[in-house]
């Protein structure tokens, strides 16, 4: 049976200064993601499927590097675009994401709107299901984007009640049903990397 799984990037270096697109994963991120391949071992994936956005990219190449599977770009994976307004400091994000959620038809703050962002990365998952059918797909995007894929795997209107609990989780789907096999799980920890 075709399986796929969605994960988003765990911890990243918050660089104010720098576009967020262009983030990576710090050195607990980077723990987390070859902590999380390593558990992928041996489970038959075919290939992992990434945003172009840097910490994204970061994650997916240590995903197939360790699987030893080729990894494949899609800027349809990336984020909801936030670009109007750049970084934002914790506590405004958090109000603005719930407004971004709250309101999907609506573009908070100049942001890309949820549906939009729903829309598109529907299209790309489905687009590489079409491409490779029977391939057991690994994507790797970004949390909001994740959480609207949810909402539509579940059949569920956008709500900000399915986001991830925290950087890097996770969740399966059958892509044939078109259904979530259950609630975002977080990425495992390795003790010994992590000291």
């Amino acid at each position: 049976m075709t399986r796929c799984l969605f994960v988003t990037h765990p911890e990243v270096v918050v660089e104010p200064l720098v576009p967020v697109t262009q983030w990576w994963l710090s050195d607990t991120g980077q723990s987390r993601a070859q902590a999380f391949a390593r558990s992928l071992v041996g489970q038959g994936f075919d290939a992992v499927v990434s945003s172009t956005e840097r910490k994204a990219v970061d994650t997916a190449e240590i995903l197939g590097t360790v699987l030893e599977l080729p990894v494949v770009m899609d800027e349809g994976l990336g984020e909801n675009d936030r670009s109007a307004t750049g970084f934002l400091p914790p506590a405004e994000f958090e109000r603005t994401a719930d407004r971004f959620f709250a309101h999907p038809g609506e573009s908070v703050r100049g942001w890309e709107t949820a549906a939009a962002a729903q829309e598109r990365i529907v299209a790309a998952v489905r687009r590489h299901l079409a491409d490779r059918p029977a391939a057991d797909l690994v994507f790797v995007a970004h949390g909001a984007v994740g959480t609207l894929l949810l909402c539509d795997l579940m059949a569920l209107p956008i709500s900000r009640d399915l986001d991830q609990p925290r950087q890097g989780c996770r969740f399966a789907f059958d892509p044939t049903t078109w259904t979530a096999d259950g609630p975002w799980q977080p990425l495992p920890h390795d003790p010994e990397e992590m000291l």
